[in-house]
């Protein structure tokens, strides 16, 4: 498997191999930029086919931590991280700690979270080995001096996103009346819905999890449920993925009925080309990593004493945030994504230059 010369690696910092046999732990570690201070990512736990895979997904994600995070406007870097194996077989206190001790070694060039497969009681496992005083694991429990379940904020930050959609495209920021297709039912989807319905959206929703689907039908009957494999191309106005990424590849991206798509999963974009192909079939693309930044401002705000308050606030102006990508991408005449990046880039640039690369100490 090539390393160095991977085109995929896109300026990585550093990215980092550990493998604890006793444990029976396999993770990597990607650090993408520490421009802007610390890099902050989640921790996903997946039972990838492949190395290369996990390798693939752990640097596309920690690359797009680095623009979440400067849209976001946090004073941290991208990274993120994944564990090999299957969270409900694999996943023991004896590897979580081992992982932590992987962490502690890195001195707080990264700062973790939770993502798929991993939970708050797991950040307080892995936060056991970190030296008293260094948050460099959040997303842990109130009890534990954290923030718990940072879905909490997501859902916020995409509800406000689509709000700042619907100003642009259809001249309010309200969803009464439109028709949102939520595609996933769990730490985001959820409450996305939630939020959805309070606002007098009408919700249609789909996951491939009965219980999940059982979960959300308890609180809310007047949502319509439909088979996943049905749920991209149904008849609605808006499309918010909160699964796993890659589901809009250049053939569903084509197929799509809705005029916005606006979610909660990370890489919602199966290939670059995809955005283009949206753009054609006259679909606003929202940049997943602009709307679902809730998260991380949530864990970001923990690595400081976390404040409900403060954090929902700064979560609250990705409204604005949103509404300044499109019209930046609508003035300049380029994609949403790209405009996205363009602004990421230049608070990089301008921010970065005074910091440097963050060391620790």
């Amino acid at each position: 498997m090539a390393v160095f010369s991977r085109a995929t690696h896109d300026g990585h910092e550093q990215v980092v191999f550990c493998s604890d046999p006793g444990s029976g732990l396999r993770a990597i570690v990607a650090i993408h930029s520490t421009a802007l201070g610390p890099a902050l990512g989640g921790t996903r736990f997946r039972p990838y086919a492949e190395e290369e895979e996990a390798l693939d997904d752990v640097l596309r994600l920690s690359r797009a931590m680095t623009y979440k995070n400067a849209s976001a406007g946090l004073d941290h870097g991208g990274g993120k991280a994944v564990i090999i194996g299957d969270p409900a077989t694999d996943k023991s206190e004896v590897l979580l700690r081992a992982y932590g001790r992987f962490l502690a070694s890195l001195g707080g060039r990264y700062v973790t979270a939770c993502d798929v497969g991993t939970y708050v009681t797991d950040m307080d496992v892995i936060a056991r080995e970190c030296p008293p005083g260094r948050n460099w694991v959040t997303g842990r429990s109130p009890e534990n001096g954290g923030a718990g379940d940072s879905g909490v904020l997501t859902a916020y930050g995409v509800f406000q996103g689509m709000r700042a959609a619907a100003a642009h495209l259809w001249g309010t920021p309200s969803l009464a009346g439109r028709r949102v297709a939520v595609s996933g039912l769990g730490k985001v989807g959820r409450r996305l819905v939630d939020h959805l319905l309070g606002d007098g959206a009408t919700v249609l929703a789909a996951d491939v999890s009965p219980q999940a689907v059982e979960s959300v039908r308890a609180l809310h009957p007047e949502v319509e449920f439909i088979e996943p494999g049905a749920l991209l191309t149904a008849d609605a106005d808006v499309l918010a993925p909160c699964a796993l990424g890659g589901v809009l590849t250049e053939e569903t991206a084509a197929e799509l009925a809705v005029k916005v798509v606006c979610g909660g999963a990370n890489n919602q974009l199966a290939t670059p080309r995809a955005a283009q192909v949206l753009a054609d079939a006259g679909v606003l693309y929202v940049p997943d990593f602009v709307v679902n930044a809730g998260g991380v401002i949530q864990v970001a705000d923990e690595v400081r004493g976390y404040d409900e308050a403060r954090a929902r606030h700064s979560a609250s102006r990705i409204f604005d945030t949103t509404l300044a990508v499109l019209q930046h991408a609508a003035a300049e005449g380029v994609l949403p994504e790209a405009a996205a990046e363009q602004l990421a880039e230049r608070r990089i640039a301008d921010v970065g230059r005074l910091r440097g690369l963050w060391l620790p100490g």
